[in-house]
């Protein structure tokens, strides 16, 4: 049977809906992109949103995906580290909550957190802590923690620890496991360009990236981009937003549309992208199904606030899928 590991920053999201982007210039944070902030800058974010509602949800890339992916009935598990306080504790419960295996490691330090700052548009920005999701290190990975996995999942965020991500890749493609890599951010992708390059092409199966990732990475758009991808792995995926997205599998190429939705934050919309397409791949899929059902788990969490859907949802999700698999 299938089983799906994940690996990730552990973070806490800190889900907040602006009046407008006025905060976003103050702060110079770049809409749309994640920024790095530390403990006192985080501090300051959230004394700017004190007046603010705010939602908390266990999140991080890779554990939004492995959500998704135990939602829809897969065996799943992750694997990342927490600090030993409120928000950490707060991650393991929902982890178990969900039939997620935690296989999460605990520091002395605070657990990190992401602040989604989500723009009156929908689109959303992170101001993201990473506190003990970061001390995750090359020496925590060994090759007994891929042991009755099938599949790695693993979220581009954690590139930033260079040695960690190549040591947990190398030890999945060891243990013959299927690796896919989402590449979370473009001033990630930037910031690391030759790494990501390299690792994708020595180690990655299946690689998912938005427009903005997509053309960091390759330096062209779209058809271009999906091309210069699928040159180093066996599946690229090109999501394109309200476009829909484009999927390359060898020399085919599949392009597949969205659903109808009132898009109200786009937080997780990828990784539920990811953790339908991923589903369909498990249940032995076309491709081009596979697609649909990422399009059918995006367009769904997108007209919600955060990465969580509630059981009402997931129901119709189910019902949903049923069809689509016929």
């Amino acid at each position: 049977m299938s089983k799906v590991l994940g690996m990730g920053n552990a973070l806490v999201d800190i889900l907040t809906k602006m009046e407008d982007d006025e905060l976003l210039q103050r702060l110079n944070f770049p809409k749309g992109s994640m920024q790095l902030v530390d403990a006192e800058t985080s501090s300051k974010v959230l004394e700017h949103i004190s007046h603010l509602k705010t939602e908390q949800a266990s999140g991080g890339s890779a554990a939004n995906t492995i959500h998704g992916l135990s939602c829809l009935g897969i065996q799943t598990g992750f694997l990342g580290k927490v600090g030993n306080d409120e928000l950490g504790e707060f991650f393991k419960k929902d982890m178990s909550s969900n039939n997620i295996e935690p296989k999460l490691l605990t520091s002395e330090n605070e657990s990190g957190k992401a602040i989604a700052l989500i723009s009156p548009d929908s689109e959303r920005t992170f101001a993201t802590f990473l506190g003990a999701a970061v001390e995750l290190s090359p020496d925590d990975i060994v090759e007994d923690l891929f042991h009755g996995y099938t599949h790695f999942h693993i979220e581009g965020y954690l590139v930033y620890n260079q040695p960690l991500i190549e040591k947990a890749l190398k030890c999945a493609k060891e243990a013959k496991l299927i690796v896919s890599l989402d590449l979370a951010s473009f001033n990630v992708v930037e910031d690391n360009h030759a790494f990501l390059k390299d690792m994708v092409a020595k180690y990655v199966d299946i690689l998912f990236a938005n427009e903005e990732e997509a053309k960091a990475f390759t330096k062209k758009e779209e058809k271009e981009a999906l091309d210069i991808m699928a040159k180093d792995c066996n599946i690229a995926v090109l999501k394109l937003g309200s476009k829909g997205s484009i999927i390359k599998h060898f020399e085919t190429t599949f392009e597949v549309g969205v659903i109808p939705a009132n898009s109200i934050d786009t937080t997780g919309a990828g990784d539920l992208y990811a953790a339908g397409f991923l589903y369909g791949l498990l249940n032995f899929l076309p491709i081009d199904k596979c697609g649909q059902i990422g399009a059918l788990l995006s367009g769904n969490v997108i007209e919600v606030v955060g990465p969580k859907m509630e059981d009402d949802r997931w129901n119709k999700i189910h019902s949903e899928l049923e069809k689509l698999k016929n």
